[in-house]
């Protein structure tokens, strides 16, 4: 059995789009799905508990009490019945044929990352779906808690997700379970369509929230061989500097707060961590 693990908090308007898509899915494979609520206060657990009663192969997971993210997936995986384990995102959209692709890819492997569509749900160009964080400070590869599949026995081996490192938790899950020798592969054909932020507050706050992680990684993991790009980081410094003037432009402004929330959140997590990590 496959259990996919979708942990919500205040999920709503976009919660009932992810319970869909996950209900067309079809699977050879026996699966269920585990709603973790953490805690919601939008209604996003009385859905749940609403879906949960009409379809057999749903559940609600109370998870009211556990602090964050990392906590309530480890909650459902405690809850789970598969001997696979799959996670995804309330705000997201898994593609048809997600499930399935996330048993096949876990025939030959112990952890797997699925790949984004990030322009359906954003009213942008199509491209091909790709890995969200492929290879993170030139160490090993890693996917997102939003298309991650991995085995129970794999998961418990190594704690399940920690909680000292969010977000970045599952990048710091695949780290470790590569550390502890299991196979961690890419499923093409796992596509998830990506949310993505859309007013610029929530932009830089999120690209802040990613960049005060990679300094707390770059300290955790670089014994084990991460590293710094000082070049790259260089570079950024200087695009943003240089390109001011896309702030007044609607069309790219996300564009320049988003590597500038990045950049800054990387200061502030250096400072935290006690390394240099621009």
């Amino acid at each position: 059995m496959i259990s996919v693990v979708l942990p919500v908090l205040d999920g709503m308007p976009w919660l009932e789009d992810q319970l869909r898509a996950l209900t067309a899915q079809k699977c050879d494979e026996p699966w269920e799905v585990l709603v973790v609520d953490n805690g919601s206060t939008d209604g996003s657990r009385e859905l749940a508990d609403k879906w949960a009663a009409e379809h057999d192969r749903f559940q609600l997971v109370d998870a009211a009490t556990e602090s964050g993210v990392p906590a309530a997936r480890n909650c459902g995986a405690r809850a789970a019945s598969g001997e696979l384990l799959a996670f995804c995102d309330a705000d997201d959209v898994v593609h048809a044929g997600w499930l399935t692709a996330c048993v096949n890819a876990l025939a030959n492997a112990d952890v797997v990352a699925g790949v984004f569509d990030f322009w359906s749900l954003n009213g942008i160009r199509s491209s091909r779906p790709t890995p969200a964080a492929f290879r993170q400070l030139g160490f090993l590869p890693a996917g997102l808690g939003a298309n991650l599949a991995v085995r129970r026995s794999a998961f418990e081996t190594v704690g399940g997700f920690t909680g000292d490192v969010l977000p970045g938790e599952d990048i710091d899950l695949c780290w470790r379970l590569q550390l502890e020798g299991f196979r961690f592969r890419i499923a093409w054909n796992a596509v998830v369509s990506k949310r993505a932020r859309s007013k610029v507050d929530e932009v830089f706050q999120q690209a802040s929230e990613y960049g005060r992680t990679a300094p707390l990684l770059y300290r955790r993991y670089r014994s084990a061989g991460a590293h710094r790009d000082l070049v790259g980081a260089t570079k950024a410094w200087m695009w943003l500097a240089m390109s001011v003037p896309l702030l007044l432009r609607p069309a790219r402004r996300i564009e320049w707060t988003r590597t500038a929330g990045m950049r800054v959140g990387r200061l502030q997590g250096s400072f935290r961590a006690r390394v240099f990590f621009p």
